[in-house]
């Protein structure tokens, strides 16, 4: 499938919504694949039956990963609180009454912001994207076990790339800083993320 087929991938997830009680969609693939447009626009065709809760709110802030010495390796899988997503996770699988406060992440800051995203308890499908719900190593491995299905976002090499270092460059790098950052961060992280896909329910092309 592809994304060009958002009529059946919207089907695939109300089927999905449909199913009783709360379930979660997860939303894979590399930096720069286009996860976070399709899984806000599988959200918005769901309306108020689904959510968006994006895996990148949990980021460690940039003065935690100074401190750690990790900050020029941000987007790594160590430099997002990955058992704190999980923790999230099993939240939203079994709602109660009120009301979950999820963060996200704010890119012209650069950082992480709580409480960003409201999440009711009537809502029955959550979607998550990022980069890592895949990995079963570490802090990340009970995550793909708390979804309810996955899709891998598969994008052209050449184009994610390009996409990618356009964002950064977008954000505040110079160009060449830009293109030595993707080289060098994104695309070990890229390769890593490749590596699980066969875990995935679904392989989706960007189109």
């Amino acid at each position: 499938m592809d994304t060009s087929d958002l009529a059946g991938l919207t089907d695939r997830a109300r089927r999905l919504a449909d199913a009783g009680g709360r379930r979660i969609l997860g939303i894979a693939g590399a930096p720069g694949a286009g996860k976070s447009t399709l899984a806000a626009r599988v959200a918005d065709a769901l309306e108020e039956r689904a959510v968006l809760v994006p895996m990148d709110g949990f980021h460690l802030a940039g003065a935690e990963l100074e401190r750690l010495g990790r900050a020029d390796r941000k987007g790594a899988p160590d430099t997002f609180d990955a058992a704190g997503y999980a923790a999230l996770l099993r939240r939203l699988r079994h709602p109660g009454p009120d009301a979950v406060y999820a963060p996200a992440f704010d890119r012209a800051l650069e950082e992480p912001v709580a409480g960003s995203v409201h999440v009711p308890p009537d809502i029955p499908l959550v979607v998550t994207e990022g980069n890592y719900l895949l990995l079963d190593e570490g802090p990340w491995a009970p995550v793909r076990e708390l979804l309810d299905e996955v899709w891998f976002l598969e994008a052209d090499p050449r184009a994610r790339v390009s996409g990618l270092v356009e964002r950064h460059v977008r954000f505040g790098k110079s160009r060449p800083d830009a293109e030595r950052w993707v080289a060098a961060s994104d695309e070990r992280n890229a390769r890593l993320v490749e590596r699980h896909r066969d875990r995935a329910d679904l392989v989706v092309r960007r189109s």
